[in-house]
């Protein structure tokens, strides 16, 4: 191991520094210093979500409230940032919220934001009132919010050449083996045999800012749905379809943001590239082998003939040896009539690491293969490959973080389906929130410290328990002012 680390140092593949969560007790020496620090944390985590409360709070007023005035015991505002404020503090469930995040220790400190609240709605208030609400306006404050923190150029120092990556991917919610709506898709088990059966579920189009330092933040959801699909032909809505509509939402949120799309190897195909053009995004699309073999053999061939569109580097502890090919033509539509002209670049990497079981020194590389919309040189390799098209994994990440560390994504909420929508929709709202807090220069090395599920842990358990004087917890809570990135 230490000839190897020797060596990479020679060759100057060294991984970039990774500072492990210390493993030690706690270090408080008395019960009025752990108080103090609990303060701290507390402040600063409210003191950085807090920016974004006005507005979200005046956005959550305005949705219309279909309820019987004369029957109303908490203010719709105030329904929706509890069912929010229940996603930011990790529930498992309607269940644990009801249990947890009722009492009064929680009640008094959220007085000190919100006079007005006389007591915690129930969850089935919850349910009901989301049930009743356009829930797709708790999208667009979503969209306001990060609009808000696009103007104050909040992002300015993570993007890419000037652009913003978008990543777009599709994953399953929920299964079921009965029908609970007629929304959720369908498909058949064991097709052919005598153990043929039917499945639903419910598949989501996510799309989410991929930043190279880590920061993802959840942006727009596109739900499939059974009735969107032709339903005449006997087909059902599918991820092309959701991604033509989750494209036109975000170009009319966002019609002069400049946007690189990253995608996966489901997307390289002429309408894709053409609406993406349209809408004047960049891309970076992963390629398959296999996929678009006409492309495949003119990039084969030309990339023989261009021996000087090569260049080699190293990244993230590992060799890469980059080729490319600018300026292929792509035929598609019927008989080849509509043709575009695609740039295709390769990196294959390779590194050495030790075999956990033998110990030995152990040969690894791997191929990655994208097509770009932009012609590809020198200068801009690292930024669209390294910086850009990497990343798309940080959507993968980032779905996986909210399906198994703390935000439920795969727990059915509401069987009702505006419901479950609404559910979702504060969900992604109270990630993104989380995840601002995280990156504030006020917390972010405490979060590199605890970790980031025990530092929400730590966060959800100071307000729910008798830690914290809620006057001066008041005095400590900073005044609002702009949200600061590390």
């Amino acid at each position: 191991m230490k000839a190897l680390k020797r060596q990479a140092l020679i060759e100057g593949l060294c991984r970039p520094f990774k500072a492990a969560q210390p493993n030690r007790v706690a270090n408080c020496a008395s019960p009025e210093e752990e108080e103090a620090q609990r303060q701290h944390v507390v402040a600063a985590f409210i003191g950085s979500v807090r920016p974004q409360l006005p507005a979200l709070m005046s956005a959550l007023s305005e949705i219309d409230d279909p309820r019987d005035p004369k029957k109303i015991e908490h203010e719709l505002a105030l329904v929706l940032f509890y069912g929010l404020l229940c996603f930011v503090f990790h529930v498992a469930s309607r269940r644990e919220a009801n249990r947890e995040l009722t009492g009064t220790v929680l009640l008094e400190h959220l007085r000190q934001l919100f006079p007005e609240l006389k007591k915690l709605p129930h969850q089935d208030t919850v349910n009901r009132v989301l049930a009743m609400i356009e829930v797709e306006k708790l999208q667009e404050l979503h969209m306001e919010m990060i609009r808000r923190l696009v103007r104050n150029k909040k992002f300015d120092r993570f993007l890419i050449n000037g652009l913003y990556p978008v990543a777009v991917d599709g994953t399953q919610k929920l299964v079921s083996k009965a029908l609970i709506g007629p929304e959720w898709l369908e498909r058949t088990l064991n097709k052919g045999t005598e153990a043929e059966t039917s499945q639903y579920y419910v598949y989501v189009l996510e799309a989410m800012l991929a930043f190279a330092n880590g920061m993802t933040l959840p942006l727009l959801t596109e739900f499939l749905n059974y009735e969107q699909g032709d339903t005449e032909q006997a087909k059902q809505d599918c991820e092309l379809l959701a991604f033509k509509r989750l494209a036109e939402r975000l170009k009319k949120e966002f019609p002069r943001l400049r946007i690189m799309v990253l995608l996966d190897g489901l997307y390289p195909n002429g309408p894709v590239f053409d609406l993406c053009r349209k809408y004047g995004w960049q891309f970076m699309i992963v390629l398959k082998d296999g996929s678009l073999p006409e492309v495949w053999s003119e990039f084969d061939g030309l990339s023989k003939l261009e021996p000087d569109k090569a260049a080699t580097r190293t990244w993230g502890g590992r060799r890469q040896a980059f080729r490319w090919v600018n300026d292929i033509e792509y035929s598609w539509g019927n008989n080849g009539r509509k043709k575009t002209q695609v740039h295709v670049v390769e990196c294959r990497e390779s590194w050495d690491e030790i075999d956990p079981v033998t110990g030995e020194k152990v040969a690894r590389s791997s191929r990655h293969v994208w097509i770009s919309s932009e012609p590809l040189n020198q200068d801009n390799l690292h930024e669209r490959c390294n910086l850009a098209a990497r990343h798309r994994w940080n959507i993968e990440e980032g779905i996986l973080v909210e399906k198994r560390q703390g935000y439920q994504y795969e727990h059915c909420f509401s069987r009702t389906w505006e419901a479950m929508k609404g559910y979702h929709y504060l969900m992604r709202l109270g990630h993104a929130l989380n995840v601002l807090a995280q990156y504030s220069e006020a917390l972010i090395e405490v979060v590199k410290r605890m970790g980031v599920r025990p530092f929400i842990k730590y966060v959800r358990d100071s307000l729910v328990h008798r830690w914290l004087d809620p006057v001066k917890l008041r005095e400590a809570i900073p005044p609002i002012s702009q949200l600061r990135l590390a």
